[in-house]
């Protein structure tokens, strides 16, 4: 099982690597789902390539966001640069975008990004046979479910096991994109989720976020024990000493060393064991969302009973009742018991602090300095190192030659010297094995490690150590560069899908709704189109909660599964380009796709021609977030936050939550301009409305009178 580690820029690159971490994720600047990450450019990506292949790490290239087509087209040059140079990976959510990858750029492995939310056997099955060679779970898996679905797919795996959580599942995530545009399906989450709230009882706290999720030795051992191919680390935007330290931990961990951890000793907003036992009300962090660091007492006027160590150079923050930040410093003096000239301070011991503002009443350790200090004194020391094997011939007479042999992109390469003085009888001390492994094996200033060493040495013969040396010194040269060098390709003919002229027609008016009642309605005013909605996602142990004869799919598994074979995708598929149209297309079962309500109308307008039909939201309560957890007592909540964002909260029949807006998106006054979208159908969506309010809906497209909120389609998205 290997760690799959976070990179967001060089310095953490370096500090993932010398942790020990055999895989890398890491984006290019503009692209990818932390698009606010300072990424890589693409001299900087090339640079990092062979470094990690140097010391038999692989870099997976983060590409995990809708896409449209013109960025396809224009990312390619970048994407060719990079796959000529060695990508090992790419990790994609857009199912289009992976088809055009695949064509363009066949010899390279695709993984099914969490925002594709993958959540059973059937969907991951789906990805391999097109495919993809690794699929990302949604975090909210049980370990159980994450077993069912090992057991009954031969994908690659790959768990997310430390790191923030987001509350809702991702890639089903639109709060952020819906308030201000900014899509965390596009890489620039502003995280509404982190904001303080209100709700209808007047309480207050930070109800939409969860803690950070820190599995230990007993989760990683099970997953280990399951067969899980990787164990993903979060945090392209955490300092390197977070990385090396977290990465660190993990690697003791799958060598099955329990060894304590520290990483809530660098970032510290909370932490659970997420989803890995079942839904768990300790996953939420009501008080505070943001990084505190560690708890360590509560404050008695100016003293303070410490419930950790502390040493001289520790950073503390004084919060108040409300975890609202008072103020902060380092301790440069410890004053246990009246004694000042302390160094550090253990658990139980009670110190005085100097200085504290007014209304403290709790001390976080916000800067470990023991903590920080090892990993950033590791970073300088540790390093990564590729085994090579090698063969040493010695005759007497003869030139001596050494290989060094070494696993390259995709087979083993080697590299022969030849020594510039023959072999000569030893007047002395002759020349054995031992001495001959230990010289040549003293490969600390390379990227190697040797590892088995073959030897053929003549009795009674002596070579100079500076020769064995210089060999040794001149075939590790080589070699690296060799090793860089075999994972170079060459990318095929460029493809693109061809364009068709595309022709204006009659549009459709349909609907989708929650509830008969609903449905009895529109049936009153004619319409004919009628879908029921259904459950978002389709975990594993819940796949029975799938109307598999219902019309309109939800999620991959509804739509693979599904009876009919004029089946409507639904837009949480986030659906955005021609390519993503074909590839569902060739499922068989797909009469008509609702684009997502995320892309502007000039976007809409530029799809083109499909084979599939192309529908819209005319209406909608916007759903937000569908979240795995019950978040409140009430079937139905309503929250607002500081901004004046209202949200309504609805308790669903399994235990999980929706977020919808409050303001719907309607677009329906201008219903007789919508088909020069070149598009077959519009949508009214149905969630909370009464009977009335869907009449009242209808009464208005009809007069034109119902208030025009054109969300995204109008402004887009960043």
């Amino acid at each position: 099982m290997k760690i799959v580690a976070p990179a967001g820029n060089m310095e953490r690159f370096y500090a993932a690597i010398k942790a020990g971490a055999k895989e890398i994720y890491m984006g290019l600047k503009g692209f990818g789902a932390r698009r606010n990450a300072e990424n890589f450019t693409l001299d900087e990506y090339k640079e990092a390539l062979d470094y990690a292949h140097k010391r038999g790490a692989k870099i997976f290239l983060t590409l995990n966001t809708i896409m449209s087509e013109k960025e396809m087209e224009f990312l390619y040059p970048n994407l060719k640069a990079l796959y000529e140079h060695g990508l090992d990976a790419v990790i994609v959510q857009d199912l289009g975008y992976f088809r055009y990858m695949k064509e363009n750029f066949p010899d390279m492995e695709y993984h099914g990004s969490t925002q594709m939310t993958i959540g059973n056997h059937f969907e991951a099955e789906y990805l391999r046979k097109i495919g993809f060679s690794r699929v990302v779970l949604p975090r909210e898996m049980t370990f159980e479910e994450i077993k069912k679905i090992r057991e009954n797919t031969k994908i690659e795996l790959e768990i997310f096991v430390s790191g923030a959580l987001c509350i809702c599942y991702s890639g089903n995530c639109y709060l952020s994109s819906f308030i201000g545009s900014r899509s965390g399906n596009r890489g620039m989450c502003a995280q509404p989720c982190r904001k303080l709230y209100k709700d209808s009882d007047e309480k207050n706290g930070y109800m939409l976020s969860p803690k950070d999720q820190l599995y230990g030795y007993q989760e990683i051992k099970k997953l280990k024990d399951i067969g899980v191919d990787s164990i993903k680390v979060e945090g392209r935007m955490k300092d390197p000493n977070y990385v090396f330290t977290t990465v660190s931990y993990y690697k003791n961990l799958i060598d099955e060393v329990d060894v304590e951890e520290k990483t809530s000793e660098i970032f510290n907003r909370g932490y659970s064991k997420g989803y890995f036992y079942g839904n768990d009300k300790n996953i939420m962090n009501r008080e505070y969302s943001f990084n505190l660091g560690k708890n360590i007492g509560v404050l008695n006027g100016k003293r303070l009973k410490l419930s950790d160590k502390v040493v001289l150079g520790d950073g503390i923050t004084y919060l108040s009742r409300e975890f609202e930040k008072l103020g902060g410093s380092y301790i440069n003096k410890i004053e246990i018991d009246g004694k000042k000239d302390n160094k550090y301070s253990l658990p139980g011991d009670t110190i005085v602090l100097k200085d504290v503002p007014r209304g403290s009443r709790y001390v976080f350790k916000s800067f470990s300095k023991e903590v920080n200090d090892e990993a950033e004194n590791r970073i300088k020391q540790e390093n990564q190192y590729l085994t090579v094997k090698g063969k040493f011939v010695a005759k007497l007479g003869e030139l001596p030659t050494l290989t060094f042999i070494a696993q390259g992109g995709k087979s083993e390469v080697s590299f022969t010297v030849k020594g510039e003085k023959k072999v000569e009888k030893a007047a002395k001390k002759s020349l054995t094995p031992e001495d001959a492994v230990e010289k040549l094996g003293q490969l600390g200033d390379t990227v190697f490690m040797l590892g088995e060493m073959d030897t053929d040495i003549d009795n009674g013969v002596f070579m100079p150590v500076s020769i064995l040396k210089s060999m040794k010194r001149e075939c590790a040269e080589h070699l690296e560069v060799l090793v860089a060098e075999s994972y170079r390709r060459v990318a095929p003919v460029r493809y693109s899908m061809p364009v068709e002229p595309e022709q204006t027609r009659e549009l459709v008016i349909s609907a989708i709704v929650a509830n008969d009642e609903q449905a009895e309605v529109l049936k009153e005013f004619g319409i004919k189109r009628i879908y029921h909605r259904g459950i978002d996602i389709a975990k594993e142990s819940r796949l029975e909660e799938q109307d598999l004869n219902s019309r309109l799919a939800c999620n991959l598994y509804q739509l693979l599964e599904n009876k009919n074979n004029n089946v409507v995708v639904n837009w949480n598929l986030n659906i955005t380009n021609r390519y993503t149209i074909e590839e569902l297309y060739k499922t068989g079962k797909v009469e008509t796709v609702i684009l997502s309500p995320e892309i502007s109308f000039d976007s809409i307008r530029e799809i083109g021609k499909t084979k599939a039909r192309k529908a819209i939201i005319g209406y909608s309560r916007l759903k937000g977030m569908h979240i795995e957890l019950p978040l409140f007592e009430k079937e139905k909540e309503i929250i607002t936050n500081s901004e004046g964002d209202i949200l309504t909260a609805v308790k669903m029949k399994n235990e999980n939550t929706e977020i919808y807006l409050e303001r719907p998106l309607n677009i329906l006054n201008d219903i007789y301009r919508l088909p020069n979208l070149m598009i077959d159908e519009v949508i009214m969506e149905f969630s909370l409305e009464t009977p009335e309010e869907v009449k009242e809906v209808i009464y208005n497209m009809e007069r034109r009178k119902g208030i025009y909120r054109a969300y995204n389609y109008e402004r887009g998205v960043y």
